[in-house]
């Protein structure tokens, strides 16, 4: 009997063990990081909006809904302003990015780096200096409007887009643009050309192609540009704050005047469970609709 027929103690097994185990390991970081600067939080944020109290003076964990029942009973407006803004900003985002996408994806060829740049130029700055820029830039006085008043005589001198519905909207479909684009870039990127040309060959005509090959076959990218745009732009307060009025404000303004300003930290939690929550119905509602398996294909 040699050497090599002899089975070492553990070998081939503590080597399917440790395949095994390297994928838990690798997700080892993500779920201690998820878990710290998650979980934890999320269930203090919990106690908090099942209590009383301040910072300051401490809490009293009551179990009671109060936060909750005053969360739901005071700011439906925020709440209702959060979701059409949040909709009208994904909508928009989704109307503007896909044809660029497209464009980078099938028609890019060598510049097709060069446009991916431009795309994500804008996150070189910070987001409160991108919407204040946007501010400037629709300011009554600002380079769009003044000539405009002033030069070709188009528009009147009390003319104004900012601090109304229209102008909070830009900013925010400005703001998350990109959010739409990488997802659908990747996903068109991803589909052979082959395919458009069988359809066509198949007497598809440009438009047929599209509809019934390179639109189901890019959902993936819809579906997750949609959710890294609707979920950011619900919870977002600085373009309201910037370009809003008290009318527009939405529900991430009532949350951090509650909680920064007020330090009324169980209405604020509460809020922003009620927030989380209903993201969490909304995007499970679309995703059925949509249909998410090739995104796991």
């Amino acid at each position: 009997m040699t050497s090599a027929s002899i089975a070492r103690p553990g070998g081939p097994g503590m080597r399917v063990r440790l395949s095994r185990a390297v994928p838990f390991i690798l997700l080892a970081p993500g779920i201690l990081y998820l878990l710290i600067f998650y979980v934890i939080p999320s269930a203090q944020m919990f106690v908090y909006s099942i209590s009383v109290g301040s910072i300051e003076d401490g809490f009293t964990i009551t179990g009671g809904a109060d936060a909750y029942v005053e969360a739901v009973t005071r700011f439906g407006r925020q709440f209702g302003n959060s979701i059409i803004f949040g909709g009208l900003a994904t909508l928009l985002t989704f109307l503007l990015g896909f044809p660029v996408a497209y464009t980078i994806a099938f028609r890019g060829g060598r510049y097709k780096n060069l446009l991916l740049f431009l795309v994500i130029a804008p996150f070189f700055t910070s987001f409160l200096i991108r919407t204040i820029s946007w501010k400037v830039l629709l300011g009554d006085e600002g380079p769009l409007l003044a000539p405009l008043k002033h030069t070709l005589g188009l528009l009147p001198g009390d003319f104004s887009i900012t601090g109304t519905f229209w102008s909070q909207l830009a900013g925010l479909t400005y703001n998350f643009l990109p959010f739409m684009i990488l997802p659908l870039y990747v996903a068109l990127e991803k589909i052979d050309p082959r395919l458009i040309e069988a359809a066509e060959d198949l007497y598809a005509s440009r438009w047929g192609a599209f509809r019934r090959v390179t639109f189901p076959l890019a959902l993936p990218g819809v579906f997750a540009g949609s959710i890294l745009t609707f979920i950011p732009s619900m919870g977002d307060f600085i373009n309201a704050d910037l370009l809003g009025n008290p009318q527009t404000k939405m529900i991430g303004n009532v949350i951090y005047n509650r909680m920064v300003l007020q330090n009324d930290y169980p209405v604020a939690a509460a809020l922003a469970f009620i927030l989380m929550a209903g993201i969490l119905v909304a995007v499970a509602v679309y995703a059925r609709v949509l249909g998410t398996e090739q995104l796991t294909g």
